[in-house]
């Protein structure tokens, strides 16, 4: 399969202070909580090879149903807003020239194929914690949809070394403080062997990434939604090879990967 890549990337997480520290979140510009970048065409061709995987990539708990609904009408409303889409009242024509069959009653798989950002749902528990209750998960990095559905974030996270109680009580408080209207986000990164969007991993298997040729980046992006009152997480995912980097900020980023 040819490697997606991009050549830039909108942040260098690991070089600005306000995004390096977790949870490390800023105010969204311009609203624009979904993005459209120069690989869109590539991506969505294998998102929607992806979406045909079923369980492996989408999951919807009975409980996020009404946020799932709400979520298609607001991405909906938002494309239509785009230029490079055409919204029609059975099909959405994409940027690339793909037409897509609009399916409310399906629609996180339906979302899946319309834009590059994977879609998570987080509902609360009613334990103080938000769970993730469902998704369109095409593009994973280094986790398995099936093993997070259902569990809160303090769960989902505990593979991650860096993921203490600390942290966990300050993600809870972003989560809860999230407003409708003033999405925030945020940017993570890694460094990877495999250039796969497709990249999921189970909990129980070792992460082997020796010699990584790629960085893998998220921006991630937190938005309340207004009728129901989830908290929707969008994924941009971007890859590039690492000697698409500057010496300078190859060196920095290897650095900050060895602390």
């Amino acid at each position: 399969m040819t490697a997606i890549l991009h050549h830039s990337l909108p942040a260098m997480p690991w070089l600005d202070p306000r995004l390096a520290r977790l949870p490390g979140v800023m105010p969204v510009e311009n609203d624009d909580w979904l993005l459209r970048d120069e690989v869109f065409a590539a991506q969505m061709a294998e998102r929607d090879r992806l979406v045909a995987l079923g369980a492996e990539v989408h999951a919807l708990m009975p409980m996020a149903k009404a946020a799932a609904e709400e979520t298609y009408d607001l991405v909906l409303a938002k494309l239509a807003q785009d230029s490079g889409y055409r919204i029609q009242a059975q099909t959405a024509l994409r940027p690339d020239g793909v037409s897509v069959a609009l399916n409310r009653d399906d629609p996180l798989r339906c979302l899946g194929r319309l834009v590059q950002e994977d879609l998570c749902l987080m509902l609360p528990n009613g334990q103080g914690e938000h769970l993730l209750a469902g998704a369109i998960l095409c593009f994973p990095a280094s986790w398995a949809l099936d093993e997070k559905l259902g569990k809160p974030m303090s769960r989902i996270h505990q593979p991650v070394a860096q993921y203490d109680e600390n942290i966990a009580r300050r993600v809870q408080r972003l989560l809860d403080a999230v407003q409708t209207g003033r999405p925030i986000w945020r940017m993570n990164h890694n460094l990877y062997a495999s250039p796969d969007l497709f990249h999921p991993r189970r909990e129980s298997d070792p992460r082997i990434d020796n010699s990584p040729k790629y960085l893998r980046a998220e921006r991630q992006c937190l938005l309340r939604l207004p009728q129901t009152q989830a908290v929707l997480f969008t994924i941009h995912t971007y890859v590039l090879p690492l000697d698409a980097l500057t010496p300078d900020h190859r060196a920095s980023l290897t650095k900050a990967h060895s602390t």
